[in-house]
């Protein structure tokens, strides 16, 4: 570890949280870091359960956590309200639900220190509700990595890249007032971590995983099985990123572009595999804009080369006629 260490800000937005938000605290408030360079934010997001006094009795036992109260906005007004109030040099989230190893932040400090960069990533792994590990999302690297910004931004639209702003350590002098996180949106990490590589120096991507992803039935962007007719706005979100991360490719990265477009119909497929078949009507115009894209760009499908021919052969199955071909799906499957 340097002997000039940075001071870092760890946000933690919470709602609702009154039974995890106690380990997701401890865990950070435990790190090897000193805890006079660690300053930690924790934004009770007008929680409605006792969220809001256990913050405030957690503030008591850790004189490093800061506690702020305001109403009700999502996650993206919560991270931006924990962004104002922010004084360290590297700032870090970690959401509410999850936790992390004692010595991520140390690793994270050090990484970015050495190698000067503006943006420091863990690896992280994915933990059920009974306690069982997922299989990983994102591959962890054999070891460290220094990436140009570019070079995640592709891993990015290829799905291998990890975009959450959770992971990772990043200067507090990026988020400026046009780099905040969209506030009413989900997907909000990837549409800011797509703009704000265009200010990045170089990443680096650590495999350590350090960062423990903790999976709930009923958090925003996962989906409770009983609900059939659930759709989680999730899936409406990253239809509309994956447009606006074309607009960027062709303004700034044309060499991506036949990678922005894959991005684009994988995104697309996905909405159409996750809509319930009650909700593909006439009148839903989201819906109709989604198979007009993919029925306007079949030649451009077939030929795109990073497409997999299983999402080719979706695709081109679902394009003529989705409603039907999901119906009889479901029929074949007995739902």
């Amino acid at each position: 570890m340097p002997d000039n260490k940075p001071t870092i800000s760890v946000i933690i937005p919470a709602y609702n949280v009154e039974g995890l938000i106690k380990k997701c605290v401890a865990s950070v408030a435990g790190q090897d870091y000193p805890g006079e360079l660690l300053e930690i934010i924790l934004v009770d997001d007008g929680s409605n359960d006792n969220t809001s006094g256990i913050a405030d009795e957690l503030a008591k036992l850790y004189p490093n956590l800061k506690v702020i109260h305001k109403k009700n906005g999502g996650s993206s007004s919560a991270r931006n309200a924990g962004l104002e109030a922010a004084t360290g040099e590297y700032v870090g989230f970690v959401d509410s639900d999850d936790y992390v190893s004692v010595g991520m932040y140390s690793a994270l400090v050090q990484a970015a220190v050495l190698n000067d960069a503006d943006m420091v990533q863990i690896s992280r792994d994915e933990i059920a509700e009974n306690g069982e590990k997922l299989p990983d999302v994102v591959t962890p690297p054999e070891r460290e990595m220094i990436v140009q910004p570019s070079v995640h931004l592709r891993s990015l639209l290829m799905h291998t890249g990890d975009a959450s702003f959770c992971t990772k350590l990043t200067k507090r002098s990026l988020f400026t007032e046009d780099m905040r996180f969209p506030e009413g949106e989900l997907n909000e990490d990837f549409y800011l971590m797509i703009h704000m590589l265009e200010k990045v120096n170089r990443l680096v991507i650590l495999p350590q995983q350090y960062y423990h992803v903790f999976y709930r039935t009923g958090s925003n962007s996962r989906k409770n099985k009983e609900d059939r007719d659930y759709f989680p706005p999730v899936f409406t979100d990253i239809v509309r990123n994956a447009d606006i991360a074309l607009s960027l490719v062709r303004e700034n990265h044309p060499e991506l572009l036949e990678i922005a477009e894959r991005f684009g119909y994988v995104q697309r497929l996905d909405y159409l595999l996750h809509i319930p078949v009650s909700k593909m009507r006439a009148d839903n115009e989201f819906y109709l804009g989604v198979v007009r894209n993919i029925r306007q760009n079949l030649i451009k499908i077939i030929k795109n080369r990073y497409l997999s021919g299983k999402q080719k052969a979706y695709l081109l199955i679902l394009a003529p006629c989705p409603r039907f071909v999901r119906s009889m799906h479901a029929r074949l499957r007995g739902l």
